[in-house]
């Protein structure tokens, strides 16, 4: 039986984003609430289904059952139906859908605690509850059409556009992005392709957009032509890089054997094991990045 809203002390009072990259096969959800570890509840994803983000008075059932249905071959609008059907409390739900397709739908509940809405289109759908006023999910929805990059940056500006134009009433508290893609998690042995979670923070989308700008570094795999000879210039950054961690005490000279297991080490121990490449090559956004540290 479901718990009847009326009676829960719970709300995930929140805006969310669910969006796809038709190009990547990328497909998850964006969040932001005054709510302690909302990326806890709100996204649902699978790269072979869609995503799902739930909120307000929070079925967090909603999730997989919605990723069930859809792997099930229903549309997001047929999927909303079904979920509705099922809930007694359906009034005081909200949620949004996104399939494999592109396809979308977006539910609030007339019993959503007010300023609450949606708006859904081509790969996306926009939602949220006790927002300052409508202004939040169409700044969500405008950022996610224009923003050019990744599904990563188009998802987490559309909660950066969203906050500028008001954002959850009652402030800021927590932010989480969920991002699944065949094959493309850890090593590639699952969908997880970004999973980062901001649970108590003062500005915590800022704080999520920072720390995916070190996942990417360590986590997202060599983009093609990133590859550079380790020779010259490179080379000789590289060295003391190595040197001054500890990791090669060896002479100059051409890149040779005990240089690359000195690098490989270096890779190992300080988590750049997806940017790993053959012999005598390394990828230039490793060089870039190690540059802003010092």
């Amino acid at each position: 039986m479901i718990k009847n809203p009326a009676t829960d002390t719970r709300c995930i009072a929140t805006f969310s984003i669910v969006g796809r990259d038709p190009d990547t096969g990328e497909i998850g959800v964006a969040v932001q609430s005054k709510f302690p570890c909302v990326g806890n509840a709100v996204p649902w994803v699978r790269a072979s289904s869609g995503a799902v983000a739930t909120q307000a008075w929070a079925n967090t059932s909603f999730g997989l059952r919605g990723l069930e249905l859809l792997d099930q071959g229903l549309s997001p609008d047929e999927v909303k139906e079904v979920l509705i059907s099922e809930d007694e409390g359906f009034m005081h739900r909200q949620f949004g859908i996104v399939d494999t397709q592109g396809r979308s739908a977006t539910f609030t509940g007339d019993e959503c605690m007010y300023w609450a809405g949606g708006i859904s289109g081509e790969n996306f759908a926009c939602q949220g509850n006790i927002l300052v006023g409508e202004d939040t999910v169409k700044a969500m929805a405008d950022a996610f059409k224009t923003v050019e990059g990744d599904l990563a940056e188009r998802l987490t500006m559309a909660l950066m556009a969203a906050q500028a134009a008001g954002g959850d009433s009652r402030g800021m508290q927590a932010a989480a992005l969920y991002i699944a893609k065949e094959g493309g998690g850890y090593g590639g042995y699952n969908d997880r392709f970004i999973d980062i979670r901001v649970d108590e923070h003062p500005d915590p989308i800022v704080e999520l957009r920072r720390i995916l700008a070190l996942y990417r570094i360590l986590f997202y795999r060599t983009k093609p032509g990133n590859l550079i000879d380790l020779n010259g210039e490179h080379q000789a950054y590289m060295l003391k890089v190595l040197r001054d961690g500890g990791y090669y005490e060896g002479p100059d000279g051409p890149w040779d054997k005990a240089m690359q297991k000195a690098l490989d080490t270096f890779y190992s121990t300080e988590n750049f094991e997806e940017r790993m490449a053959d012999f005598g090559k390394i990828d230039i956004e490793v060089i870039d990045y190690l540059k802003t540290l010092e």
